[in-house]
């Protein structure tokens, strides 16, 4: 036997209960609170209820017909989105309670149940949902633009993710370019994640942190007395990425010498240790990253062209973060979060103002940079909210200089064709004022000295009249 009640309220509560009259009771106490409640008598045709997926709370006996409510309470649990759940019985224990909230159990209520506790718990359980949903989602939200560690949804960052995709499933060489802190190597990384060497190793040389004289032997590695200080052998990092992928980061710093001998590896997949005279096949997909024009480098005989068309089998370019747009914003809030939590600090936000001078800057240090900037800016903040004065005096100026060209040429432009009217002069400064709020009406009205009702006239949105008049009618003049 079924019953439902029902009622303008979404989520939708399932009593699971053996007793036809504690059912009833059950059901009406529910239903005078306003909620909106199913009733079944077995755990059979409970789970016909959760398969649909809308059950935002179970209320059920510990035993019933056929099976007992333990198994109903694991069987939620495996939900994608488990519904709440408060188990009933008459035959309460310590260890039943403990057992079911161990298992993931709201609450634990004894018959009789005090129906004023049922109803207290049951909400409770639902504001508890409720906020477990909204936390998802907001996380949801968070992780959606994170791409193997890079953060963006910007076209450009769309076009590159999809072309890491691409050349995840080709195996030659990759040349990643693109300015200083741009995520080179975040890029190569994401390259190793979407191919099929995801299982193997990923390993990363700085070839500008390595003397010339050692490069060799860091990356094919030697044999025992290839040279003075050479008491054991040691294998190279060509040997260590076997089966992955090896990314050589500013490859432009890399002697000439070296370059022909890892153009040689490339072309035959063969390393020769320093030292040996045995040579060993090595399976590996190297990535070259560089901030450097190469172009010109080939010019100067500073970079051989060979290994350069070798290496450009793929190329990828990282935009520089001036580029990118919201990207920006999105950034800022996650790094944000990540030095406020890391440092303990109640820091929530950043001001609009602060997030205007950092959305006209141009980042020269690109995503590093900005990086640096929300960690300083964390750590002096004494406020919950990052100021103007939390960042750099460079994003001040670089405000000021774009910010006043910007005004001057949203209010009046030297290449206006005519004269402006007052009436058009100040319709182009409300709007100024508006943008400089986010948009916020009730605060450019008292900045133009305007009530909201006129504002809202003079920009021509009169449906919003009605919440004018309840305004005044909330908050009258003095």
């Amino acid at each position: 036997m079924m019953t439902q009640t029902s009622n303008n309220n979404l989520e939708q509560i399932l009593v699971v209960e053996d007793d036809a009259s504690h059912r009833e009771l059950v059901v009406e106490e529910l239903k005078d609170a306003g909620l909106n409640v199913f009733a079944v008598g077995d755990a059979e045709a409970a789970r016909a209820h959760l398969e649909t997926g809308h059950i935002s709370l179970v209320l059920s006996d510990l035993r019933l017909p056929g099976n007992d409510g333990q198994d109903l309470l694991i069987q939620c649990r495996r939900l994608p989105m488990p519904p709440s759940f408060i188990m009933l019985t008459a035959f309460g224990t310590i260890a039943q309670a403990v057992e079911a909230l161990k298992q993931g159990a709201d609450d634990f209520l004894t018959k009789p149940v005090d129906l004023d506790h049922l109803v207290i718990s049951v909400r409770r359980a639902l504001r508890t949902r409720r906020l477990q949903a909204e936390v998802a989602r907001y996380r949801e939200l968070l992780e959606a633009d994170d791409f193997h560690g890079l953060i963006g949804s910007s076209p450009a960052m769309q076009a590159l993710y999809e072309n890491v995709r691409r050349l995840a499933r080709a195996s030659g060489p990759v040349l990643v370019t693109g300015e200083s802190g741009t995520g080179k190597e975040l890029v190569a990384r994401a390259i190793h994640a979407e191919s099929d060497r995801a299982g193997g190793p990923f390993v990363a040389i700085n070839c500008a942190g390595i003397p010339g004289e050692l490069m060799e032997s860091e990356l094919f590695g030697h044999a025992a007395g290839a040279f003075s200080g050479a008491q054991q052998a040691r294998r190279g990092l060509f040997a260590e990425a076997h089966g992955g992928t090896l990314l050589l980061d500013e490859i432009g710093e890399m002697p000439m010498a070296m370059q022909a001998k890892l153009l040689r590896l490339l072309q035959d997949g063969r390393v020769r240790p320093v030292g040996s005279n045995q040579e060993k096949e090595t399976n590996v997909r190297v990535v070259a990253a560089t901030n450097r024009d190469l172009g010109p480098m080939i010019a100067d005989n500073c970079f051989r062209e060979d290994l350069f068309y070798r290496l450009e089998t793929f190329r990828l370019h990282v935009p520089p973060l001036r580029e990118r747009g919201d990207d920006i914003e999105r950034l800022a809030a996650r790094f944000l979060a990540r030095f406020g939590a890391a440092m303990d600090r109640p820091v929530e936000g950043i001001t609009p103002e602060a997030m205007r001078a950092l959305r006209s800057y141009s980042f020269p240090g690109n995503v590093r940079e900005l990086t640096n900037l929300i960690e300083r800016a964390v750590t002096f903040c004494r406020g919950t909210e990052i100021q103007l004065a939390d960042l750099p005096e460079r994003l001040d100026a670089a405000r000021t200089e774009s910010g006043a060209g910007a005004a001057a040429t949203q209010l009046w432009s030297e290449e206006d064709t005519h004269m402006p009217t007052l009436q058009e002069i100040e319709d182009r400064y409300i709007r100024w004022v508006l943008e400089r709020l986010d948009g916020n009406k009730r605060q450019a009205a008292r900045v133009l000295g305007i009530g909201r009702r006129t504002l809202y006239r003079r920009l021509g949105d009169g449906a919003q009249d009605d919440e004018a008049d309840m305004d005044a009618q909330a908050f009258p003049r003095t």
